[in-house]
This record gives C-alpha cells, sequence and structure tokens, in this order.
C-alpha cells in the first residue's frame, strides 16, 4: 500500500510523527510524507526531534494569506502531487485547513482517505473556527475514521457517516510517552534544560500557559493578558507563556504583559522543552486542543480558555474545566486550583481517557486489515513528575 501523510502545523506534525514511524517500520507500507510548510521554524524541530524526512515540501506560506488563499494554494499543489505520486490513501490529521484541502483533493480523485483523530465535535461551527467546518467536512470525505476515543466514536455513529470507524486512542499520547522517556533516560537533556532557564524559581508554582486559538483573537487575548497581569501579582507562583508566532497573539501579548516581572514571555518551545515545562508545571492554562490531552496524563490540572471543548473526556473526568476568556473569571478559577487542595489534588488525580501510546500501532493494523483491538479508556495510568 503507498500512503501519503500530510500536515502542515507544528501539532499536526507531533501527532502524526509516531504513526509515520510506524508506517515505516512496515514493510507493506510505502510512505509519502508531506508537509505544506507552515510555521516553518516550529515544524522542523518536530523533525529533527523524530528523525523524520520530508519527502515533499508543499510551501504554500505568503505573507498577509487569507484562509481562502491558503485553500486554493494547498488545493492546486496537493492535486499536482497526488498526480505524480498515485497513492492508493491519503492520511490527514485534525481539523486544519491543510487537512480539509488534501481530504477535498483525494475525494476529488477518487483517492481513499484515512481520518486520524476523527470525531471531534464541539457542536458550534464558530468555536473553533474554521476547526470545527474542517473537521466535519474531512469526516464526510474519510473511507477510514480513526476516531481516539469512545466519545468521538459517538459522534461519528450519530451522523451516520460511511466511513469505517475504529476507536485507536490519540497519537498525541504516543508522541509524549516517547518524549517522557527521552528525558527520564537522557539526564544530560534536562540539565541543558535547567541551564536554559536558570531564572526558573523551584519555591514557586508554576502555571504554564499557552494561547493561538483564532477565535480568540482581539478581545479574547485582551482579557486573557488581563487576567495573567492580575495573576502575576500573587507571590507564589511564577507564570511562564511561550508567545505563538502568530502577529494576532505576539503583539497583543508583548503589549500588555512585557512590563510585568511575575510573567515571564518566551519564544516557542520545542516539543522536548514544551513537555519538560509541562511536566515542571503545577497548572496549565491553555485554549490548546493538544494541551487538554497532554497534560492529563502527565497528571496536570487544565483550565481551559474556551467556551466549548471538541474534548468532553477529561472534563468530566474532572482534569480539564472550562474557564472562557473573561479576566475574572479566569483569575477566580485559577485562585481556586491554587488554594484549594482538595480541588486540586482530584484534579490531578483523574484518568487521562485519551490514549494508552498504541494508538499509531492501531491505525496501522487498521489500514493494513489486520487484527484490531480497539482502545479502552479504562484503567489508564498517570505519570507522575
Amino acid at each position: 500500500m503507498k500512503v501519503l501523510i500530510l500536515f502542515g502545523t507544528r501539532p499536526e506534525a507531533i501527532k502524526m510523527a509516531p504513526l509515520i514511524k510506524c508506517l515505516q517500520r512496515n514493510s507493506d507500507v510505502q510512505s509519502i510524507v508531506c508537509s505544506t510548510g507552515q510555521h516553518r521554524e516550529m515544524l522542523d524541530q518536530v523533525l529533527q526531534l523524530f528523525s523524520i524526512e520530508v519527502d515533499h515540501d508543499l510551501d504554500v506560506m505568503t505573507a498577509g494569506q487569507t484562509l481562502n488563499g491558503l485553500f486554493a494554494r494547498l488545493l492546486g499543489r496537493i492535486d499536482s502531487l497526488l498526480d505524480s505520486t498515485q497513492p492508493d490513501c491519503v492520511l490527514v490529521h485534525g481539523d486544519t485547513t491543510s487537512a480539509a484541502a488534501c481530504a477535498m483533493a483525494a475525494f476529488q480523485r477518487g483517492i481513499a482517505i484515512g481520518h486520524v483523530e476523527a470525531g471531534l465535535r464541539t457542536g458550534d461551527m464558530a468555536q473553533p473556527f474554521p476547526e470545527e467546518m474542517n473537521r466535519r467536512v474531512v469526516d464526510v470525505m474519510a473511507r477510514w475514521l480513526f476516531a481516539p476515543t469512545a466519545t468521538s466514536r459517538g459522534n461519528l455513529l450519530r451522523e451516520n457517516l460511511q466511513g469505517d470507524i475504529f476507536i485507536t486512542g490519540n497519537t498525541v499520547i504516543d508522541a509524549l510517552d516517547l518524549v517522557v522517556e527521552k528525558l527520564a533516560t537522557e539526564p544530560e537533556t534536562t540539565q541543558r534544560l535547567a541551564r536554559r532557564y536558570p531564572w526558573l524559581d523551584g519555591e514557586r508554582r508554576l502555571v504554564l500557559v499557552t494561547g493561538h486559538r483564532r477565535e480568540n483573537f482581539g478581545e479574547g487575548f485582551r482579557q486573557i493578558c488581563e487576567a495573567l497581569r492580575t495573576l502575576g501579582q500573587r507571590g507564589d507562583i511564577q507564570i511562564v507563556y511561550p508567545v505563538h508566532l502568530n502577529p494576532n497573539v505576539r503583539n497583543v501579548v508583548l503589549d500588555l504583559l512585557c512590563d510585568q516581572p511575575n510573567v515571564h514571555l518566551i519564544n516557542p518551545l520545542d516539543y522536548v522543552e514544551f513537555v519538560w515545562f509541562m511536566q515542571r508545571a503545577h497548572l496549565v492554562l491553555t485554549d490548546s486542543g493538544g494541551v487538554q490531552e497532554e497534560a492529563p496524563h502527565l497528571g496536570k490540572p487544565v483550565l481551559v480558555m474556551r467556551n466549548t471543548t471538541e474534548r468532553p473526556e477529561a472534563v468530566a473526568a474532572g482534569t480539564v474545566k472550562l474557564v472562557g476568556t473573561d479576566a475574572q473569571t479566569i483569575v477566580q478559577a485559577v485562585g481556586l486550583m491554587l488554594d484549594d487542595r482538595d480541588l486540586y489534588a482530584q484534579a490531578a488525580r483523574s484518568a487521562n481517557p485519551y490514549g494508552d501510546g498504541k494508538a499509531s500501532e492501531r491505525i496501522v493494523a487498521a489500514l493494513l486489515a489486520r487484527n484490531f483491538s480497539p482502545f479502552q479508556q479504562e484503567g489508564l495510568m498517570l505519570y507522575k513528575s
């Protein structure tokens, strides 16, 4: 089987990396790795970490590009690539514009589509935007629907789609396990990171922040920054915020928080660094999807600065709480998690429902029609740092 695997953003690359490695280990598969070249400086770190070589770089990014402009460029370049490579199937991940464009190009050519991380839903087409639409469109066209959880499988069943559904767990847990093992077995790596960030104060609890969602551009990020300014006045915590490169995020954050001594604004972290910070964090504030899966696997409570989530499993388990983007609400929620020991302990003990490190193996088995054992959410163990 000839398989074309496409990714664009760094989160996509992280989640597809263990699957690519698993495919490459299989003699029955010829893998073609394709990158759209988005956020290249962040993407290259992931490729180096997992020793992945890209066969085709579409190089679609231009300054000030609209979503429609990006989709049009992607569709044209992917169509040409499909014509030249003639794959038996394409694998796309998640809910990006790249995934939607690749799936559309493959569908128009009658090429089978596998959707990794299928079935995630918020039920609100505006949150997240345009991701909710993208993932629904891909699921409609896909032959293989690789649902990470039973909840996502249920979403797909209710929509009466034509593809075959497999509960696999999420490949991000596969990737996270590999990096956790790397940090545990390579003391020189952890020592290097400790030297790189000597200002980290072990006496104060670390609050790790990430934020980049399009629906939070503008007032949402201003509210988040106001909350961080207030929280930064606490003497018992230290806030670390790796700021996304998108100017809609970066300009607002730097303008409102650059003068706050207890809010450390740093450049985007490579994946090993980010996992190292998550291990040391007491609490994570994020609007990211992937972090909602990764942090619970490390036993870290997460406050999600969004009004909806396509990952309700950890909310139900108590590890994740939706707090929106209102500054006062964020401050109150963080204060409760910091000051109520019982509440914190309950959140930190909750099980992670997103994976067991074997999602990639299951996806390959499904593609090749081999024996398949669905991912079971019960009884998962947490890492404790």
